[in-house]
């Protein structure tokens, strides 16, 4: 029996319900609007009181309304037909709503229960299987998706029967398990589970460290993400968010991308549902979207549905990376979660931290990308899912609570800097403010030392150190004026600003430029490295810009060459020459110096 409530209280989108049973912490419930049943998730329970957000607009609502709660908490539904599809927080597919304007109260289902998918089992009679173990598999557009004994299922079961390979809809049974008592358990392809509890269906063992190749070289190059790892994209609105996570989309060894929109302007989310069915992916030759799941919720929703949205995507993204794949999850953007959180505390007079958000917003952030990582699953293959989010901090302000929040969990920043959006200096990753904490990691500078270059974290702490001093000495430039200091000074600017155009900025619309293998990358680093590593003889800070110019017009054009091939060959050509130019002035300097002193 369900336990039955009646509202005593509304403040916006928090309702108060006083009830007549036992509630629990995030158990769902529904309120009774006339026709409509309004679904919310109790967030608070003091006494027979029950502080419930509601996931719609709860205008009409009255004190007294009656509220049935349902015994479980907020959950999704797993199983084949995920991919492709465009979701709400809740887990609607906003393909089966009705209008223009979603309406309240109207609830879709996730999947196509009705469909039928291609059934190939992977276990047989007698095998002894547990929780995330893989019974069979299916096809998904063209990705293998496991059918996966259920995770709520504890110990040891064994298998007492599954299906000949065949086509079978997601309601059907595939398989019979007896647990060690003798109780048979029914198992379709389809199964739920709480988004705020983590999926733990893997082994307590340790991870490898290798680096998730972007394809984009200020991330990869300068400060790369470990698979499975961390990171997160602070920024102003107009730096270049959106196309850096569709490049990221695009060419992140990632088997899957899932992108939880918690609460972007409804026009960036538009821009989202209209390009991704468009973008060609370059791993498979099909659409992006055929190995892509969209979670949207956008900032005129109901804040309570922006806070659910990146639990929903999170759970998505560990039931795939039970199946032994690696997830690449982006959320665009967490301030509004964190908004909504905000908002939230604020309507229960909770003790506000700083700037109104929750006193304990760091943990909620922590708790959350703990859920990323590298796994050994059951069969000892393994998933990662590797988490980067966005934040849009109020007038780019990078000291704010949800920024500096974000910061002590995650490994990666990547600064967007409004000053390189304005000069056009795309992805406007802030190559000083940014940073890689896995660049600290032993076993990481091993890993890619060992795989790319001995002398591949070497380099990059070197190239970091150019651009140091090449900002400091622009800095000195600028107040003192050009010829105010001396020419080296102008040296140590160009220098640095050969590594910013060679390997900092991408042309994310250019079709070779827009991914960079990582052997690709070490070659251009090493190149640029070179140039950095010379000692050049100008008369006059005026030859200085002229001459690093054509040098940087040299390697630019090498990015946009397919690797190794004649084009490229013929750009390194050019390449060399302008660098011999100058050896060849610095040799007649020194002949002229030794005839003089002669």
């Amino acid at each position: 029996m369900n336990t039955i409530g009646n509202v005593t209280g509304i403040i916006a989108n928090l309702v108060i319900v006083e009830t007549e049973g036992t509630t629990a912490q995030n158990e769902i419930c529904y309120i009774k609007h006339g026709d409509t049943r309004l679904m919310a998730e109790v967030i608070k329970v003091v006494g027979n009181k029950s502080y419930i957000q509601v996931f719609e607009s709860t205008r009409g609502v009255k004190v007294g309304t009656e509220v049935e709660f349902m015994g479980h908490m907020l959950e999704v539904t797993l199983g084949p037909g995920i991919l492709s599809k465009n979701f709400d927080g809740l887990q609607n597919d906003l393909h089966k709503m009705e209008g223009v304007f979603l309406k309240r109260g109207q609830y879709t289902h996730p999947l196509e229960m009705e469909q039928k998918f291609d059934f190939k089992a992977l276990a047989k009679k007698d095998d002894k299987v547990v929780a995330g173990s893989w019974l069979g598999e299916v096809k998904e557009n063209w990705i293998p998706h496991k059918i996966m004994v259920p995770f709520v299922f504890k110990g040891e079961y064994t298998v007492k029967s599954i299906k000949k390979d065949g086509e079978y809809t997601p309601k059907e049974t595939i398989a019979v398990l007896t647990d060690k008592e003798g109780n048979d358990h029914e198992v379709t392809m389809t199964q739920k589970w709480p988004v705020k509890v983590p999926i733990k269906a893997y082994k307590d063992k340790p991870r490898p460290f290798k680096i998730l190749e972007t394809g984009i070289r200020v991330m990869d190059t300068m400060n790369p993400i470990a698979e499975g790892g961390t990171g997160f994209i602070p920024g102003p609105f107009g730096s270049g968010k959106t196309v850096l996570q569709h490049n990221l989309s695009k060419n992140a060894e990632a088997d899957l991308v899932i992108i939880a929109a918690c609460g972007e302007r409804a026009n960036e989310v538009v821009e989202i549902f209209t390009e991704f069915p468009e973008l060609d992916d370059p791993r498979s030759g099909r659409k992006l979207m055929e190995r892509t799941t969209i979670i949207a919720n956008t900032s005129n929703m109901p804040v309570a549905a922006r806070e659910a949205s990146v639990y929903t995507a999170m759970t998505i993204a560990e039931y795939y990376r039970a199946m032994g794949l690696k997830i690449l999850l982006l959320a665009d953007s967490t301030s509004r979660w964190a908004q909504a959180l905000r908002e939230m505390s604020n309507r229960m007079e909770e003790l506000p931290g700083p700037d109104g958000f929750p006193m304990d917003l760091s943990a909620i952030i922590a708790n959350f990308y703990a859920r990323a990582g590298y796994v050994y699953l059951p069969n000892d293959e393994s998933g990662s899912i590797t988490f980067i989010g966005t934040v849009s901090p109020a007038g780019g302000n990078l000291k704010e609570p949800v920024t500096e929040s974000t910061k002590k969990v995650a490994r990666c920043f990547y600064a967007l800097s409004q000053d390189r959006a304005d000069s056009k200096r795309y992805p406007a990753i802030d190559p000083i403010e940014s940073y890689s904490k896995y660049l600290e990691y032993p076993e990481i500078e091993e890993y890619l030392n060992k795989t790319i270059d001995e002398h591949w974290t070497a380099n990059v702490f070197k190239a970091k150190d150019i651009l140091l001093r090449g900002k400091e000495s622009y800095e000195q430039i600028n107040i003192l004026g050009d010829d105010g200091v001396p020419v080296e000074y102008h040296v140590r600017y160009w220098k640095s600003e050969l590594i910013d155009f060679a390997i900092l900025q991408q042309d994310a619309f250019d079709a070779v430029d827009a991914a960079s293998s990582l052997d690709r990358q070490n070659y251009m680093l090493q190149k640029s490295l070179e140039v950095a590593d010379m000692d050049f003889k100008f008369e006059s800070f005026e030859d200085v810009g002229p001459y690093f110019k054509r040098v940087i017009n040299a390697l630019k054009q090498m990015n946009f060459s397919e690797y190794e091939s004649d084009e490229f060959k013929q750009n390194e050509k050019e390449f060399r020459n302008i660098l011999k130019e100058q050896e060849t002035a610095s040799k007649e300097e020194e002949m002229t110096a030794e005839e003089k002193a002669s």
